[in-house]
């Protein structure tokens, strides 16, 4: 059987850009967002003192967002404590912030550690947390390996950052 595919060619741009094989902390996309001074152009939705909340520019659905340490780390056991706390916590946040803006059916929470396990940025750690829908996987993903997103990103990181908790 063979199947159409839909072009994407914006997305060489974006993996030119950020998998180079000898990433580091100087050209790392994650750094670079860490030192951003402009949430809103970079997307970062929270910031804590370990870590950050950014929104994924390339989604797997509306409202991915990314937990990432702001200490450049490839490995999870590289992580210190405080670090590995911090980090479930704004992952614990980011799901609440998610449940009251998307009203999700359930949570798709992970990492990807390591280009073989396929991490797009695989030199420094992050974590994913994505609402899912019941029936959300249609005929665009499963058949046109497409996505279809309902809302603008900026919308969305503005809905997510207005319903994060206070502390």
């Amino acid at each position: 059987m063979s199947f159409e595919r839909l072009w994407a060619g914006w997305r060489a741009t974006y993996i030119e850009g950020v998998t180079s094989p000898d990433e580091s902390e100087g050209d790392c996309l994650f750094c670079n967002l860490a030192a951003s001074t402009d949430d809103a152009d970079a997307l970062v939705v929270e910031r804590g003192r370990r870590t950050f909340t950014v929104m994924n520019a390339y989604p797997y659905t509306t409202g991915h967002l990314m937990v990432v340490p702001v200490r450049h780390e490839a490995h999870l056991e590289g992580l210190d404590a405080e670090e590995g706390a911090e980090i479930f916590e704004a992952l614990r946040r980011a799901t609440l912030a998610i449940k009251a803006v998307m009203r999700p059916d359930g949570m798709n929470v992970g990492a990807n550690l390591g280009r073989a396990a396929g991490a797009g940025v695989p030199g420094h750690s992050h974590f994913h947390v994505l609402p899912r829908w019941a029936g959300d996987t249609n005929f665009m993903t499963s058949i046109a390996e497409a996505r279809v997103l309902p809302e603008d990103i900026r919308t969305t990181w503005q809905k997510l950052r207005a319903a994060l908790p206070n502390p």
